[in-house]
């Protein structure tokens, strides 16, 4: 099976720097702060597990003047719920992305799942578990620095996802599983939970539609990740896609994704903006991929899921 979301460590690195954030994100500071943990105080932890073999503690860093979360060792998921009588009964897993090295809980996590409050839709943004950097910021900064400098534009052929990314399914599989579990006591219906991610969350995303026979998203939504071609499945969920044109990873490797769930007779939808590059998620920007969540929003109320 081909796969569409597979990508090497100078990518990984890559994908998690905000200099490709264009237009207005460009003005922003590009500078790693170090932050104490935020209070989190409604995640729920998963069950999971730590990470096999992690040594470093989770920690927290601004950019972009957004936050970040790096070294998670255990997955949480936090729900942001609607009002009751906005509710429509669907619900969201938002997935944040950042390499597979950290978190861009903030804008692609919490004002995401805010914005679909907004709409009526429950959201739970997963903090899932990470592959392990340096604990001091600056050594962080370093080491991705090096890796950016040697990243390639084109996506090498990696492994099966379903093993390279087998902690992270693990974490999403679990967030899908104890959503289903609360969904009485939030308002959920259990037959309308479904996915969005970002970047390599788009990859967690596919990967997790793919290769978790227990997950069965309703719907799924991959913002700026991989199009490649694969095989979808005969059930595959609606799947929503939003990409710029000038995105420097994923605009130049096809959009072979699209024909494959028309090939599959399952619905599609696709979005590509002139410009927006990569990561710009809730940023405002004057590009038109800042109405991408908007469509979103459209998408899911012509499907009945929100309002």
């Amino acid at each position: 099976m081909q796969t569409p979301f597979a990508f090497g460590l100078p990518v990984l690195g890559a994908l998690m720097l905000g200099v490709l954030l264009p237009g207005s994100a460009k003005a922003q500071s590009d500078r790693m702060t170090p932050v104490n943990t935020p209070d989190q105080p409604n995640a729920i932890e998963l069950g999971t597990g730590r990470l096999p073999g992690a040594a470093n503690e989770e920690v927290w860093h601004s950019q972009y003047y957004s936050l970040f979360a790096r070294n998670v060792t255990v997955a949480t998921l936090t729900p942001f719920l609607p009002e009751p009588d906005r509710a429509t009964g669907a619900a969201v897993i938002v997935a944040p992305g950042g390499g597979f090295r950290s978190l861009s809980m903030e804008n692609e996590g919490w004002n995401v799942a805010k914005a679909l409050n907004k709409a009526g839709v429950a959201a739970f943004v997963l903090k899932y578990r990470l592959i392990q950097t340096p604990p001091a910021t600056e050594e962080f900064a370093a080491e991705m620095d090096r890796l950016f400098a040697g990243a390639p534009r084109s996506i090498p052929s990696q492994p099966d996802p379903a093993q390279a990314f087998a902690p992270q399914i693990a974490d999403a599989t679990a967030a899908f599983a104890l959503i289903r579990r609360r969904a009485g006591e939030w308002k959920v219906d259990p037959a309308k939970v479904g996915m969005i991610g970002f970047s390599a969350g788009a990859m967690l995303t596919m990967s997790t539609t793919l290769h978790s026979p227990e997950a069965k998203p309703a719907f799924i939504a991959n913002i700026y990740g991989p199009l490649g071609a694969m095989t979808a499945p005969a059930d595959a969920p609606p799947l929503f896609i939003a990409l710029a044109a000038d995105d420097p990873f994923f605009a130049n490797s096809g959009y072979g994704l699209i024909d494959s769930w028309k090939a599959a007779k399952r619905p599609v939808e696709f979005h590509l903006y002139e410009q927006g590059g990569h990561g710009f998620g809730m940023y405002p920007k004057e590009t038109t991929s800042t109405g991408w969540f908007d469509a979103f929003v459209a998408w899911l109320r012509m499907r009945g899921l929100a309002r």
